[in-house]
């Protein structure tokens, strides 16, 4: 498949510029900004974030909940020439002290109660603090604001810690064409326009949910800032601001399916899009019942190259458990083990190439060497790519499906067993709304499989897994039944709302 030609790219703070003057841009509690006060307010932050830290490259981190100060603080801080570090709001003082001292912020600008639990020794000697409440009395002061950048497409301009399952977060470094591009991209596929309205319910700390902004600003759309607390706040926000376009995670698909939607709510919805897992062939038969008019964009990404794959949404119900294929400015490979690029069918490593790949680990040389390495032969972009950790195949018809991570394989009794495949069984029993299957400690066999579920809401908790184990022993060969079966109320779920893998693992004794 050809490659899309790669345009124009501009700093991203010029996406302040991309739509109509008077259209909104962005609805806060007490007021909605329009493209033309976007502008506005990011020229006036940018100046004062530039009054106050002038070394260029400088890092600016951003900690608190969603609202004006962190939907714009990308774009004015990478038009002050600084790099912006946002911080998951639900993250705790260890986490953010860890992400200072590691970024090197020199300015931290949140919420005061957040601010007020950080402690002497998390904050680096040259970093500042100041709330957000005080960022805006000093942005008033300001008298002129600053023009657009004029940014290189490499400059380095955000830098997103993943919350990786082992080891200290690592800081993944963004340029303006990652950024750019990935808007671009996105906007395109999704075919995002200037009426569009985004329900901004991801962290904007994770490149998923940033991306809601910046590709609906792209498009001269308008986006609502959502935390909610619980499900049906979704529901209540998408009535109140007649929402197009809802991106969520699979536990929080679960839950918006369990919900009432009334019409107001799911009618002027045309696009669901899902990332950060897969969706079962029950979510989708749920979410193509509440929401018959929306497409459904099933999307395969890692923070390290933005966004790899999408499934064209005419393809899912024939292809349910088909991850696409490459989104626009991505090449994906599959490289087999001995370093070729797989045949048809043939299983290997997803190896991400093109101009979405990110600049490597903020000093980290270590791991940024083993992720990101030498495009492989035959790659058409060539240059660095990241290497995925992550098993697929390609169909004769180029449709990519996921196998698993080699990281993640349980390896029992000589056997390489896919996690997922042992998940997609019980959740295709009706038995269970949420699987996790986790490879544990065996004398005798290696690892044992360990299967950690929630049950679905119709059925009695006492007997769920009882009632799983005698269906998985029909559906699954011996050597792939789960020893255990834990049941859960509820899953762990890390700061970007996925299913905590490495808290159930530590729960069960793996």
């Amino acid at each position: 498949m050809p490659l899309t030609p790669i345009p124009e790219i501009r700093p991203i703070d010029h996406l302040a510029h991309c739509g109509k003057v008077s259209d909104p841009a962005l609805v806060l509690r007490d007021r909605t900004l329009t493209h033309g006060g976007l502008r506005e307010r990011v020229s006036l932050l940018a100046a004062w974030l530039s009054q106050e830290v002038g070394e260029k490259g400088a890092r600016v981190a951003g900690w608190a909940a969603k609202g004006e100060l962190t939907c714009i603080l990308t774009l004015a801080a990478a038009r002050a020439g600084l790099v912006h570090v946002p911080i998951n709001p639900l993250l705790k003082r260890a986490q953010v002290a860890h992400i200072l001292h590691d970024s090197g912020a020199r300015l931290l600008l949140g919420t005061k109660a957040r601010l007020d639990t950080l402690e002497t020794a998390d904050i680096p000697p040259a970093c500042a603090l100041m709330d957000e409440a005080a960022v805006w009395a000093a942005v008033d002061e300001i008298p002129s604001g600053l023009p657009p950048s004029d940014a290189a497409p490499d400059d380095l301009c955000a830098i997103l810690y993943t919350s990786g399952s082992t080891g200290r977060p690592k800081g993944v470094m963004l340029s303006h064409a990652n950024l750019w591009l990935g808007a671009v991209s996105v906007a395109d596929y999704l075919g995002l326009a200037a009426d569009d309205v985004t329900l901004a319910v991801l962290p904007l700390s994770f490149d998923y949910g940033q991306n809601q902004l910046f590709s609906s600003w792209i498009s001269g759309g308008c986006v609502v800032p959502l935390d909610y607390l619980f499900p049906r706040d979704v529901a209540k926000a998408c009535a109140a601001h007649g929402v197009t376009t809802l991106a969520a995670v699979p536990p929080l698909w679960v839950q918006l399916t369990e919900l009432d939607w009334p019409p107001e709510a799911s009618k002027p919805l045309r696009r669901l899009t899902n990332s950060g897992g897969a969706l079962t062939a029950g979510l989708v038969q749920d979410l193509r019942r509440i929401f018959p008019q929306a497409q459904l964009f099933p999307m395969y990404g890692l923070t390290e190259a933005f966004r790899s794959t999408y499934l064209d949404p005419a393809l899912v119900d024939s292809h349910p458990t088909s991850m696409g294929t490459a989104i626009p400015f991505a090449e994906i490979l599959v490289i087999a083990d001995d370093g070729r690029i797989a045949e048809n069918g043939e299983e290997g490593e997803l190896v991400h190439c093109g101009p979405l790949v990110a600049q490597g680990y903020w000093q980290d040389e270590k791991r940024t060497a083993e992720r990101f390495r030498k495009a492989p032969e035959g790659s058409v972009y060539g240059g660095m790519a990241v290497w995925s950790g992550d098993r697929v195949t390609r169909a004769s018809d180029g449709l990519l499906y996921f196998v698993g991570r080699r990281d993640a394989m349980i390896k029992s009794a000589g056997n390489r067993i896919s996690p997922q495949e042992v998940e997609d069984a019980a959740r295709a029993t009706g038995l269970v709304t949420e699987a996790v299957a986790i490879g544990v400690a065996d004398d005798r066999v290696g690892q044992a499989v360990h299967l950690v579920v929630r049950p679905a809401g119709d059925v009695e908790a006492a007997g769920a897994a009882d009632a799983l184990a005698k269906r998985l022993a029909k559906e699954l060969p011996n050597f792939m039944q789960p020893k255990v079966i834990h049941s859960r109320d509820a899953m762990p779920l890390n700061p970007n709302g996925k299913i905590d893998r490495a808290a159930l693992a530590q729960e069960i004794g793996a």
